[in-house]
């Protein structure tokens, strides 16, 4: 992440957004655009991560994004009313502004790495993000399924040590059943 950015790569970033993806709200659009022609408020606008622990911020999804189409945060207040935030930016585009945006973006785009900062407002605490709580989910999935595998292959074994055929098949059976999910859940 980048501690400086300039505002001509702030601009290349935005125009590259805003041909590649499409908005939930054809507001962000227009808010985009007019970030373009400020060249005041580009060089105060900050593109970072979990953007509402910032004073001032906003956060906008493409189509393809599963997150929240749009919200504007000001102190203690947020709204999803884009002409407000709008208003706000024309009368104020001396303040920082720090701005998540919400799209597919794996694996990243290097133009996205260029201009993403440290959110300086990041709470310690706050570091756990949704894509670290889905990596900790599909770690312990695999885990759970490597030891029922290995759990089943023991049974099998112990039923081969005492001529148990019935239970052998039955065992190799669900042994079969588990990885195929396995499989499954890879793709």
């Amino acid at each position: 992440m980048t501690a400086s950015v300039s505002v001509s790569e702030k601009k290349q970033f935005v125009r590259w957004f805003l041909q590649s993806y499409k908005m939930k709200r054809r507001e962000c659009i227009w808010i985009l655009n007019y970030m373009l022609s400020n060249e005041e408020l580009l060089d105060k606008t900050h593109f970072v991560e979990e953007a509402h622990f910032c004073p001032r911020a906003m956060v906008m999804s493409s189509t393809e994004s599963k997150d929240i189409p749009f919200r504007f945060y000001k102190g203690n207040l947020m709204t999803a009313d884009a002409e407000k935030s709008f208003h706000d930016l024309r009368l104020n585009p001396e303040e920082d502004l720090y701005v998540q945006l919400n799209f597919p973006n794996r694996p990243p785009a290097p133009l996205y790495i260029s201009v993403l900062e440290e959110n300086p407002y990041m709470p310690q605490d706050a570091a756990i993000t949704e894509q670290d709580r889905l990596l900790a989910e599909q770690v312990l999935s695999e885990s759970m399924t490597a030891f029922q595998e290995e759990t089943l292959l023991k049974q099998i074994d112990e039923a081969l040590d005492v001529n148990d055929r019935e239970r052998f098949f039955e065992l190799s059976a669900l042994l079969q059943t588990v990885k195929a999910m396995k499989k499954t859940e890879s793709e």
